[in-house]
């Protein structure tokens, strides 16, 4: 362990978030700065045993989304579990959570609970479905906001819609959660007022998709279809040897590639200066490149488009994904030593602060590691601390 240096350094977030959308936005609050806590049953976080692992309780997947954070395992249904968490309450700053609001309202930890405990606290409410809607007490898995958003129309097709491979609405739903809560808490600041946050998962991910993907439907009335139509247009092209993305973007892109490819004839067959012409072209001209893209290898492709400053790569295997030369000269994956899992592999925060560096300074907890040392904190006795373990209220430390 080494002290956080992030911008968010001295606040303390109480994170009562399980599997990815809630811990991964937490994770990113501490690796700002921030110091979390994070309240698991005793059972612990079922992402724990998600995945892949060596010991059981500490998968690679929950390792990704939780470092940076400190385990206690707490009982809430028991009375003396909820009497620790209102202890905890007012020595934080922000509690986070993805517990269904209806559900945390019965386990007595309501917004209006929580404020009156301590009346600056930001309560971010991570969940499925806005509050205000029909679909608040459903259940919420990202399969489920791709489908429900239309992302998965947008990655296939309204006949045979399909889902992106990646916990993609988890994601980008918990870099919105890290961002809201961070935004509340400067609001607070400013103003010493604290306030509920929610931040819902299918109005994130539809907006998020609205804004290329609405394409014509974006007037009112419509103007065109749905859609953006170069997404679909746009693949992968099989080289001599391999695979490349080949991008060229402007019109000035398309001339420099069909004039170095000696196909100086497609400028004006396609209208390619023309943004508007080249749109309507998209089709044909993405066609004509996956004609031309056998006559090289990719090795000689990346040479040709570098040298004309096309847009362009050649495809990393996600099994070498840290040898991919830009990431690994900036050192984006980082082998850390972990006390009972052994050499384990994660990526660092990719942002990049000048005068308040992100960082890993805590490795991922093992469940309840902290459960003492956080009972302490809040007044708790060596001898209360034991009559908690004795009657299971808490477990770990």
């Amino acid at each position: 362990m080494t002290e956080p240096t992030g911008p968010l350094k001295g606040f303390r977030i109480l994170d009562l978030t399980t599997v990815l959308f809630g811990p991964f936005g937490t994770q990113t609050l501490g690796d700002w700065g921030a110091e979390i806590i994070k309240v698991e049953s005793p059972t612990g976080d079922t992402w724990r045993t998600s995945g892949v692992f060596r010991n059981r309780g500490m998968s690679g997947q929950f390792m990704a989304a939780n470092r940076n954070k400190r385990s206690i395992a707490l009982d809430l249904k028991h009375p003396r579990g909820k009497d620790v968490l209102r202890r905890l309450i007012p020595a934080v700053d922000a509690l986070v959570s993805n517990i269904r609001p209806a559900a945390l309202e019965r386990l007595g930890f309501s917004y209006d609970v929580c404020r009156e405990l301590n009346p600056s606290i930001v309560y971010a409410s991570a969940v499925g479905f806005g509050q205000d809607g029909p679909w608040r007490a459903r259940p919420a898995f990202d399969e489920i906001i791709q489908a429900a958003s239309g992302f998965a129309s947008a990655m296939g097709t309204d006949d045979e819609p399909a889902f992106v491979p990646s916990l993609i609405g988890d994601k980008i739903c918990g870099i919105v959660l890290t961002a809201a809560v961070t935004a509340a808490l400067l609001h607070r600041e400013r103003t010493g007022d604290g306030q509920m946050v929610e931040v819902p998962m299918l109005e994130t991910l539809a907006a998020f998709n609205s804004i290329e993907m609405f394409g014509g439907i974006a007037f009112v009335p419509p103007v065109g279809p749905a859609g953006y139509k170069r997404m679909k247009a746009r693949r992968p092209v099989r080289t001599k040897d391999g695979w490349l993305t080949m991008l060229p973007y402007s019109g000035a892109n398309w001339c420099a590639f069909f004039e170095a490819v000696g196909h100086p004839e497609c400028i004006e067959e396609f209208q390619v200066r023309d943004p508007v012409a080249r749109a309507r072209n998209i089709d044909r001209i993405y066609d004509r490149m996956r004609e031309i893209a056998p006559s090289r290898t990719t090795a000689e492709w990346e040479e040709l488009l570098l040298s004309i400053d096309v847009p362009h790569t050649a495809f990393a295997k996600l099994a070498d994904v840290a040898e991919q030369p830009h990431l690994k000269a900036v050192g984006l994956f980082q082998d850390l030593e972990h006390p009972t899992e052994g050499t384990i592999r994660q990526a660092r925060p990719p942002a990049r602060f000048s005068a308040s560096p992100a960082g890993i300074h805590r490795l991922p907890p093992r469940l309840g590691e902290h459960s003492r040392d956080v009972l302490r904190e809040v007044g708790y006795s060596e001898a209360e601390i034991d009559g908690l373990v004795d009657q299971r209220v808490v477990g770990g430390g």
